[in-house]
């Protein structure tokens, strides 16, 4: 019997996924707490809320490596047990949510994945469809975009998949075809193409020989940069495409009032925000959050950030990744080959050193958490609950709502 269950809960919680995997084997009833989902919940909460245990996941041109962000020294490790290991091509991440990846090396070789647990899942094939009354002799290329979260409507994680057909049309391309991966059916549905005349936007960091695109993950929703197709004056206009996982449709996400129009905009996330990123002549990034959800009016102007001599003097493409723990800096990915710590109130830039990394990589964001995958929702298990379940579960809630309080 566990002694001061809230106490020893709350304690729990805050620890990272490698200890609790070791605590489980204390006694039946530690394993029994730290497998339930009420728990795995609070831990991964606790976890974003404090922006802990966190894990950059880099990608070269063959291997996954993985970096742990609360370590003292900062080391690459190959990451183990990757579900696609291939001699022939490279595992790419398509996207990360509640400590789950999305890996592919091909259209038709996709996984599930939680580096922290090891545990892994593979994503059936699904099989090309062509848009009505066209013949593969009319496509002369396509280009494949993904994305992948977390449904909290359904509890249920979800793969988009959405193919731009280009061929013998007079403005070059054709509809897409859509399509949505359900983790808890563990099938693929196709659903209706987007309505708007747009064009997404490959990323800078994109492999040209596969034509892949990622989208970023935030709000129950899947984000896109794509460009305006022949609308007048709105013609290259640039655009946030979203895909409401819960809804399964299209969006419009509206844009902050920038500075100037002198820019390469980006989407990502910034601490659970959805967040735009704004490169300028090679020597400053400008960085909004998204405070409100879809909300115009709550963009806010986190920071600029100017290239410094010390750190680098210039640079392609400057990425937002993650806050510090104390949320007073953001990490930062130069041109996939530097990472720096920006200080939001020095306002200085600092360089880090990552031993054994790569020397050109993709960098992720993933945060180590005990979210499984046996069947959708964050920490889903089969069973009902006993009503004394219920009341150790209702205390327990009660003490550490009080706690969260306490910290915020």
């Amino acid at each position: 019997m566990m002694l001061f269950p809230e106490i020893t809960a709350d304690i729990l919680s805050r620890l990272p996924v490698k200890s609790l995997k070791r605590f489980r084997c204390v006694s039946k009833s530690w394993c029994k707490e730290i497998d339930s989902p009420y728990f795995i919940n609070t831990h991964l909460k606790r976890s974003s809320q404090a922006h802990t245990h966190l894990n950059l996941i880099l990608r070269d041109a063959t291997n996954l490596c993985t970096v742990d962000l609360d370590s003292p020294d900062f080391t690459s490790i190959e990451l183990k047990n990757n579900p696609l290991k291939s001699d022939d091509c490279a595992t790419e991440v398509m996207g990360s949510c509640n400590g789950l990846l999305a890996l592919l090396n091909s259209d038709f070789s996709i996984a599930l994945y939680n580096p922290s647990t090891r545990e892994k899942k593979m994503i059936p094939v699904s099989p090309l469809e062509l848009p009505n009354d066209l013949d593969d002799s009319k496509v002369s290329s396509l280009f494949n975009f993904y994305g992948f979260g977390h449904d909290p409507i359904n509890e249920d994680y979800k793969v988009v998949r959405f193919i731009h057909f280009y061929g013998d049309s007079p403005d070059g391309f054709f509809h897409c075809e859509v399509k949505v991966y359900s983790l808890k059916s563990n099938s693929w549905k196709r659903i209706d193409d987007y309505p708007y005349d747009l064009r997404f936007i490959l990323p800078p960091d994109y492999h040209p020989r596969c034509r892949r695109g990622y989208g970023v993950f935030a709000n129950s929703a899947v984000h896109w940069k794509a460009t305006v197709v022949g609308k007048g004056k709105e013609n290259g206009s640039d655009l946030i495409v979203a895909f409401d996982l819960g809804a399964e449709e299209f969006k419009i996400i509206p844009q902050p009032d920038y500075s100037s129009n002198e820019h390469e905009m980006n989407v990502g996330v910034l601490g659970g925000c959805l967040c735009v990123f704004c490169n300028k002549n090679c020597k400053q990034v400008e960085i909004w959050v998204m405070k409100e959800y879809g909300v115009k009016e709550s963009w806010t102007h986190l920071c600029t950030v100017i290239a410094q001599l010390q750190v680098k003097a210039f640079w392609l493409h400057a990425r937002p990744l993650a806050y510090s723990k104390g949320g007073d800096k953001i990490l930062l990915e130069l041109d996939n080959r530097f990472f720096v710590w920006y200080d939001l109130r020095r306002r200085k830039s600092k360089i880090i050193r990552i031993r054994g990394a790569p020397p050109i990589f993709i960098a992720e964001i993933c945060v180590g958490s005990l979210v499984t995958l046996n069947g959708g929702g964050e920490g889903q298990t089969s069973g009902k609950d006993t009503q004394e379940k219920r009341k150790t579960r209702k205390k327990r809630d009660q003490f550490l709502s009080k706690g969260f309080k306490l910290v915020l």
